[in-house]
């Protein structure tokens, strides 16, 4: 009998077929994200030394008391806030890394608001 797999089986394979063309430096490091049910992550990564730059989530301090964190609201606050640390240490330009997901709705708000902050991808 045939099995379906699941949506985040598939995912993982987009992922991986996508990491094999998307890799990030120190002078353009890779934007990753992560979706959970609650919460939006996404860090800056160095993957020729394999160090994470700069990190942001709905889990830090100033988005934490946040109405609505897993919403677009809280994918946009999360995009500003990761431009804003990332231009502090002199990152300008990254590589998006979309892990896999649909570009939209709390992705694609995220990728816009780290745009506006002064991002370029």
């Amino acid at each position: 009998m045939f099995k379906k797999p699941g949506r985040n089986t598939l995912r993982k394979k987009r992922h991986r077929r996508i990491r094999t063309r998307v890799t990030g430096t120190v002078e353009k490091p890779r934007l990753c994200i992560y979706r959970s049910l609650q919460h939006i992550y996404a860090q800056l990564v160095d993957d020729i030394t394999h160090h994470t730059l700069v990190t942001a989530s709905t889990l830090e301090e100033e988005l934490r008391d946040m109405q609505g964190r897993n919403t677009i609201d809280g994918a946009r606050a999360v995009g500003e806030l990761l431009a804003q640390k990332a231009l502090e240490q002199g990152i300008t330009e990254v590589v998006f890394d979309r892990s896999g997901y649909r570009f939209h709705g709390r992705v694609a708000a995220l990728a816009e608001a780290a745009r506006e902050g002064g991002l370029k991808f």
